[in-house]
């Protein structure tokens, strides 16, 4: 059950590179993470704890589909809170006063995880204090509380669910 759990994990790890193609679509690169997500966590639930290289495989992978994953999720979630179909060719950043929230995510999506794995959780309240207080200034504009909420949380809760696949991988 470890080997199919990894397995999930690199699906969901690359799950992203679909919207690369010709055709992108948001919505299979966010349902194909989620799926093989949800698959690993059920295997990890049933597998012994990795030992040897799995435990290395198992670190990288849920880091892996910890920060690409959420990308996808979170454009989704967008879409689903302005009641857009999935419609267009290309992925386009939600409107709205909040610039770089795609590397923002990525490297909020990192640290939780690198928090999480580390067995310190409650670093992610240090990570969100950051980002709330480096946001703050903008925050005030029409939409961006929402963007900002809506991001944050869908990126969060996704790289909480990825890690939480690895720690059921580890122990």
């Amino acid at each position: 059950m470890t080997v199919v759990a990894l397995l999930c994990l690199a699906v969901a790890a690359a799950a992203p590179a679909l919207m690369l193609l010709p055709r992108p679509r948001v919505r299979t690169s966010a349902l194909v993470s989620l799926v093989a997500l949800a698959v690993a966590a059920l295997a990890a639930a049933a597998a012994p704890p990795a030992q040897g290289v799995a435990v290395v495989v198992a670190l990288v992978l849920t880091a892996l589909a910890a920060i690409t994953g959420g990308g996808p999720t979170v454009l989704v979630a967008f879409r689903i809170a302005r009641r857009q179909p999935d419609a267009g060719p290309a992925p386009s950043p939600p409107p709205g006063p909040l610039r770089g929230g795609r590397v923002i995510g990525v490297l909020e999506r990192a640290a939780v995880t690198a928090s999480i794995l580390a067995g310190w959780p409650e670093g992610i309240a240090i990570i969100m204090a950051v980002k709330g207080l480096a946001r703050y200034p903008e925050l005030r504009e029409p939409q961006a509380s929402e963007q900002f909420i809506i991001g944050t949380a869908t990126s969060v809760l996704w790289a909480v669910a990825a890690c939480g696949v690895g720690r059921a991988l580890l122990t």
